[in-house]
């Protein structure tokens, strides 16, 4: 075997190795290989230990927030197995935005980019990185390398959403990219402030394929759901239909499309009777995500969100008298929130609670990638954290927001530590009603 691929295989990051391995499934290459699964640091190693006369890469895909507990899971593998054979390599949107500072934890190599063709051609190398566009890593004299930028995938209809051949399923990609360059995500970011949608051609020949193959549940992964189709900040409700459509016959009767709840939220201005009808008439979630973020018009443009606090009102208004459960993402702590800001966005939770939606917190964290990457972390003040405590009482409120702040102020160390040269750390612009 000329190459093993080991994927350190955790739940929170499936469907990207999923997506790899749908390209794997169906490319030509002279180099032997094969695919193990790692579901542990000790079954890592003993996988390693296994490949012994093989190249060995191991793959890992990671979010910001888990860089700093991997690389202490790393450094336990290498003292279980290791050798000049086994390359670490790490991928996806943290690896992306910071190459350098996820080698000095200690991977091999740093994939940056989209990875679908960045795999393939290692794969074809053998496992070697040079030479390969999208991948940084340090020769033997310990300089940084950087091969170019990543080939990136015009059509989402190029490669596979998921793995037939290792029978490796989750929610399908339907939308890369996104229009909405929001200052605190990595999405826009990572992979293009443009959106690049799969077919609904090739849409429903993955819903047949999980038919075929006795699975019932299709859910989508989008950064804005009804913005499947278009190429503007406009939906595009009849592409939205025909999406549906395809797939609520493919799935069949017995089947449950879901769109719009997780992992598809809906932006408030988006929001409509018609849009919401839809929904009902083809898919089987009675819940709907809307992504609020804050309660301060002030907050949503300095974080050029590009709506107000009056369409999250009329957004979660229309969604309860259409009959579904509305959750409302925000985020708290923004960067440059005042007071006001503050109590803005406890006044807008309490609003939406009472009329009977639900709360999902969050506290902001400085995510590398984005411009506000060398943000403070979130900040929530003692009496925030009474109000939001009290609606969390209620059931009014959830979320991992009390996790985040500790992770948010291991970002912000991180950033310090890893200055961007000539970067602005200006927070919020002068406002028109602040000049």
């Amino acid at each position: 075997m000329d190459v093993v691929l080991i994927l350190r295989y955790r739940k929170a990051v499936t469907y990207g190795f999923h997506v790899l391995l749908g390209a794997l499934e169906e490319h030509r290459t002279g180099t032997s290989y094969e695919v193990r699964f790692a579901e542990s640091a000790e079954a890592t190693a003993a996988e390693i230990r296994a490949a012994a006369g093989s190249r060995v890469l191991v793959l890992w895909s990671f979010y910001s927030p888990d860089a700093a507990a991997l690389a202490e899971e790393l450094a336990e593998i290498r003292a279980l197995a290791d050798g000049p054979h086994v390359t670490h390599v790490a991928g996806g949107v943290h690896a992306t935005a910071e190459p350098v500072q996820t080698l000095d934890a200690g991977w091999d190599v740093a994939a940056v980019g989209e990875g679908e063709v960045t795999l393939l051609r290692l794969v074809d190398a053998g496992g070697d990185p040079a030479g390969v566009p999208g991948l940084v890593y340090r020769d033997a004299e310990g300089t940084v390398v950087k091969t170019g930028r990543a080939a990136r995938t015009g059509s989402m209809d190029e490669f596979r959403g998921f793995s037939l051949r290792w029978n490796r399923f989750n929610a399908l990609e339907i939308t890369r990219g996104c229009v909405y360059a929001c200052r605190f995500c990595q999405t826009p970011f990572m992979f293009s402030a443009k959106f690049r949608h799969r077919s609904v051609a090739n849409v429903r020949w993955h819903v047949d394929r999980m038919y075929e193959r006795g699975l019932r549940d299709v859910r989508f992964i989008t950064p804005t759901a009804l913005s499947y189709g278009a190429q503007t900040d406009e939906p595009d409700l009849a592409a939205v239909e025909e999406l549906l459509a395809t797939c609520r016959e493919g799935i069949g009767p017995r089947g449950r499309v879901f769109f719009g709840s997780f992992p598809s939220e809906i932006r408030p201005e988006h929001v409509s009777r018609e849009a919401l009808r839809l929904v009902r008439r083809y898919c089987d979630n009675t819940n709907i995500i809307v992504g609020a973020q804050s309660g301060s018009d002030r907050v949503l443009a300095a974080a050029k969100r590009g709506h107000g606090v009056e369409e999250v009102r009329r957004a979660v208004r229309l969604g309860l008298e259409e009959g579904f459960k509305i959750n409302v993402d925000m985020i708290f702590g923004m960067p440059g929130e005042d007071r006001a800001d503050v109590d803005a966005s406890l006044g807008l939770a309490r609003e939406l609670a009472d009329l009977g939606a639900r709360i999902h917190a969050h506290t902001f964290m400085p995510l590398p990638g984005t411009p506000w990457r060398d943000a403070p972390a979130g900040d929530v003040d003692p009496e925030t954290i009474r109000e939001v405590d009290r609606l969390s009482q209620r059931g009014a409120l959830y979320g991992h927001w009390q996790r985040q702040r500790d992770h948010a102020s291991r970002l912000a160390a991180a950033a310090e530590a890893y200055p961007r040269p000539g970067r602005s750390r200006t927070i919020l612009p002068v406002l028109p009603d602040q000049a």
